[in-house]
C-alpha cells in the first residue's frame, strides 16, 4: 500500500464540552485526502503512557468522533493517550477504505508516539463494534507489513462475522436477516469476494500467527458475543495471547458504547480495570 508523509493540522476542540481536554486534527492520507482524528490526553513527566489508536462503531455506515468519545474516555481514564479516528464510512467508502485509512493513521501515530505519549510509548489498537473490525484488520496489516510494532489490540463487541447468524445476534435482535448490522455488512462489502479477504473479515483469516496480544470484551446480552468469543478461541488456538471477557456490567452493548455521553456506560469501572490489566500485562512484550 502506498505511503506518503502525513501532516497534522491541529484545530481547537469544543471548549464548552464537559469532557476531558482533547484536540481535533487532520492526518494526511495518500492521494491528497485526509482523515480527522481526535487526541485525548497528553504525555506527562515520567513514564510513557500507552498510545491507543481507536476506531468508533456505527455498523460501518455511521458514527463519528463524538460517538467514539465513550470508549476513548474509558481508555484515557485507564492511563492511555488516545488517537480516535473518523475513518471513511460505507457505502460511499466501502472496504478497504476504512482499514487503509486506519493503517495510515497508525503509522502516523507511531512516528508521533514520543511527542504524544512520551519516550518509549507502546502503541495499541482499539475499537468497538464496526471499529473493532477495523482495529483487528489494521492489526493484520501491521503484521503483514512488519510495521509498526504493536503492543496489543482491544476489541469491544467487534463485528467479525458477515454471516450474522450467531445465536447471540438472533437472541438480541429477534432476527438475523434484518438488522442494522446486516445492512452495515452489505454496505461495507461490495461483493461476496470481499468477504474472503482477511482485512474485511479478520475472523476468517487463515493465518493468525504473529498478531499482537488481544483483549476482547463483550456483554452478556451482546449481539456480537458469540463471534467475538469464537475469535478469541481461534487466536488462542494459534498460540497467541488472547483473553476474552463477558462483563456482567456491560449491558446493552454495543449500543451503550456509541453514546456521546460517557455516563451512559455503567460498566466504566469494570472496563477500565480490564484496560489497565491489559496495559500492565503487555508492557514488556514489545521490543523498544
Amino acid at each position: 500500500m502506498p505511503s506518503t508523509p502525513e501532516t497534522e493540522a491541529p484545530r481547537a476542540a469544543a471548549g464548552t464540552s464537559p469532557h476531558p481536554p482533547c484536540t481535533d486534527s487532520q492526518v494526511d492520507l495518500p492521494g491528497g485526502k485526509s482523515v480527522a482524528v481526535r487526541v485525548y490526553g497528553r504525555k506527562t513527566p515520567g513514564a510513557a503512557k500507552p498510545l491507543v489508536v481507536h476506531f468508533h462503531g456505527g455498523a460501518f455506515v455511521s458514527g463519528d468522533l463524538d460517538n467514539g468519545c465513550t470508549v476513548s474516555q474509558l481508555l484515557l481514564g485507564a492511563g492511555a493517550v488516545v488517537v480516535s479516528v473518523a475513518y471513511p464510512l460505507a457505502p460511499q467508502h466501502p472496504f478497504p477504505n476504512a482499514a487503509e485509512a486506519g493503517y495510515e493513521v497508525l503509522k502516523w501515530a507511531f512516528r508521533q508516539r514520543t511527542r504524544l505519549a512520551g519516550q518509549g510509548a507502546l502503541v495499541y489498537l482499539a475499537g468497538e463494534e464496526a471499529g473493532g473490525n477495523v482495529a483487528a484488520a489494521v492489526s493484520l496489516m501491521a503484521r503483514d507489513q512488519a510495521h509498526p510494532p504493536l503492543a496489543g489490540q482491544i476489541l469491544l463487541s467487534p463485528m467479525l462475522d458477515p454471516c450474522v447468524g450467531t445465536a447471540s445476534l438472533r437472541q438480541a435482535t429477534g432476527s438475523a436477516t434484518c438488522c442494522k448490522w446486516v445492512e452495515g455488512w452489505l454496505s461495507y462489502l461490495r461483493s461476496p469476494r470481499d468477504a474472503e479477504h482477511p482485512y474485511a473479515v479478520p475472523a476468517g483469516s487463515m493465518r493468525l500467527q504473529g498478531l499482537p496480544p488481544a483483549l476482547v470484551l463483550v456483554g452478556p446480552d451482546d449481539p456480537m458475543r458469540d463471534e467475538a468469543m469464537a475469535y478469541v478461541a481461534r487466536l488462542q488456538a494459534a498460540g497467541l495471547q488472547a483473553r476474552g471477557e463477558v462483563l456482567s456490567a456491560a449491558q446493552h452493548w454495543p449500543d451503550a458504547l456509541l453514546s456521546p455521553q460517557a455516563e451512559a456506560c455503567p460498566c466504566a469501572g469494570a472496563v477500565q480495570a480490564q484496560f489497565q490489566r491489559f496495559f500492565e500485562d503487555t508492557r514488556e512484550l514489545v521490543p523498544s
